[in-house]
């Protein structure tokens, strides 16, 4: 029996054809309370059930999962291929599964185990062996040892607001449960669960079914938090589930509330889908036919938003509870935007309005006080006098940019943290938590097999995590990403030792200036960022 082992960083993706980079590692450092991973790649010429075994002191704080291969049919753009790690159809390692008892190892090709390490915030510094041995029955296969050593310093809490939308609906579509029974929440407790441990802090909560990448004219799956009723031409509202979702949040983890758009994506038009009890009869009362800024809908939010505007004050979130009006409004949508904003501007005067905006001309005309330009475009931004910075990246955000599709290497997908420190980034945003649907929201799809919303968007672009068996699993994308958020912490550390002219002076000299178009590329040179914080922290503590 031939069985080949190879210890190597989180950022090697295995493929099953072994044509990858094996950066393989035998020691790295951590600071106290972060997360740490790596993996073990082999390869086996038999098929067999092992047993995985970990022998450290630092055992109770590890798990290990197995990377699972899932298909894309589009990794890329086929125009937008310079900076990719492989750009054809295929098989491309990327969901992990948790690894209950024994572990079944197929043939042939290159698989891995994802190692990941929860550093505990108050361990003793110092440095500790992780031992993985693989057993076929009670012969051991390979035992892969690697060195941490923990730096006596704690990594601080993240001030960045990050968010990924929250697809509710493509929790209930795809699990099949009625939408907010009681085995629906259990499913969102564990996605809410899972979206924090990404790094996500905001949350998307629907008031009503969120106006995003739906046909015009279609619809999506309702889910709706605020129950309307209309009786006698008034409005009565239930927060009920409101509230509901908001303590839930909270209990996850969750730090901040993004109300769903208020108005219809690709330029606040229409009216979003709104369901309500009508002479006994439970209907669509607004809607694509519904003109955004007309009478009718415009009394329906004078008489709803102050009442929701009431019950955000009673749950103590009014500061930390941001609004939207409508999705990347273009030059051609300002009026339509300006008149939809303008109906609910004096009863949110005291919220903050975020949206993404990447024209800066449009931003210039005063529409909207916090734009969110995505990461190719908010340099121009920057260069203007853009403050209060927040950015996002889709679809659109390929080649040279960081971004997480499964063609990119995983590099790309790390280095964004740096980024975000060096242009002193408040606010990221992304817009595909767990979009399970096809473009347009035509179909719902089965992420396991359709991964690019069926050759719409690149493949990882429209969803971070996995639906399983009692909620959501994690994808290795979605443990570079949060490695990502933990360099920018490690990096605000070290501003607080050294100060921050000093520490970008070091990047400058070391790296080049760094940017979000131009950035050192590779596994090693985004390992040495890091490494050279970590012994810059090191010294200093």
């Amino acid at each position: 029996m031939v069985f080949q082992v190879k210890q190597v960083s989180s950022l090697s993706k295995v493929y099953l054809d072994g044509k990858c980079e094996f950066y393989e590692i035998k020691k790295d450092k951590v600071l106290k309370g972060e997360r740490f991973s790596y993996q073990i790649a082999y390869k086996s010429d038999e098929r067999f059930t092992s047993s995985v075994k970990i022998d450290s002191e630092l055992e109770k704080y590890i798990t290990v999962r197995a990377v699972g291969n899932v298909a894309s049919e589009l990794p890329c753009y086929p125009d937008k291929t310079a900076y990719t790690e492989r750009s054809q159809p295929g098989l491309y390692p990327d969901v992990l599964f948790p690894i209950k008892e024994n572990h079944f190892i197929k043939p042939n090709n290159w698989f891995s185990l994802w190692i990941t390490v929860d550093v505990p915030c108050d361990i003793d510094a110092g440095k500790y062996d992780i031992k993985i041995k693989i057993f076929k029955d009670e012969k051991e296969l390979s035992s892969c040892k690697l060195t941490l050593t923990v730096i006596n310093a704690v990594l601080p809490e993240q001030t960045l607001i990050n968010t990924e939308w929250f697809h509710t609906d493509c929790i209930a579509d795809y699990f099949k449960v009625p939408v907010f029974s009681q085995e629906h929440w259990s499913y969102i407790e564990s996605f809410m669960k899972a979206f924090v441990r990404c790094g996500n802090n905001m949350i998307l909560t629907p008031v009503f079914t969120p106006p995003l990448d739906t046909k015009i004219g279609g619809e999506r799956t309702t889910v709706q938090l605020v129950d309307v009723k209309k009786e006698n031409g008034k409005y009565l509202f239930g927060f009920e589930k409101f509230r509901r979702w908001v303590e839930l949040a909270k209990k996850c983890g969750i730090k901040y509330f993004e109300i769903s758009h208020l108005f219809s994506q690709w330029g606040a038009f229409a009216a979003p889908k709104v369901m309500a009890e009508e002479n006994g009869e439970y209907k669509r009362i607004f809607g694509w036919e519904t003109e955004a800024s007309g009478e009718e809908y415009s009394a329906f939010l004078h008489a709803f938003l102050p009442e929701l505007v009431r019950v955000v004050e009673e749950l103590g979130i009014k500061e930390i509870t941001f609004f939207h009006i409508s999705d990347e409004p273009s030059e051609e949508q300002i009026e339509s935007y300006s008149k939809a904003k303008n109906v609910v501007a004096e009863i949110l005067k005291d919220f903050v309005i975020i949206d993404a905006l990447s024209d800066y001309e449009v931003y210039e005309k005063g529409i909207i006080s916090q734009p969110i330009p995505s990461t190719d475009n908010i340099e121009e931004f920057i260069e203007k006098g853009f403050k209060n910075r927040w950015t996002y990246y889709c679809c659109g955000q390929g080649e040279e940019m960081s971004n997480r599709f499964f063609s990119m290497p995983l590099s790309a997908t790390r280095i964004l943290g740096t980024q975000l420190y060096v242009h002193e980034i408040k606010g990221f945003l992304q817009w595909g938590f767990n979009f399970y649907n096809s473009a347009h929201s035509l179909r719902h799809i089965n992420p396991y097999e359709v991964t690019d919303a069926d050759c719409a968007f690149p493949s990882g672009d429209s969803f971070l995590v996995y639906p399983y068996e009692d909620g959501a699993i994690m994808s290795i994308r979605a443990e570079v990403f949060f490695e990502s958020l933990q360099d920018m912490r490690a990096m605000q550390l070290l501003e607080s030792f050294v100060g921050r002219e000093k520490l970008l002076k070091k990047l400058d000299k070391k790296f080049g200036k760094i940017n979000f178009r131009d950035y050192p590329r590779g596994t090693q040179a985004m390992l040495e960022i890091r490494k050279t914080i970590n012994d810059m922290i090191a010294k200093n503590v």
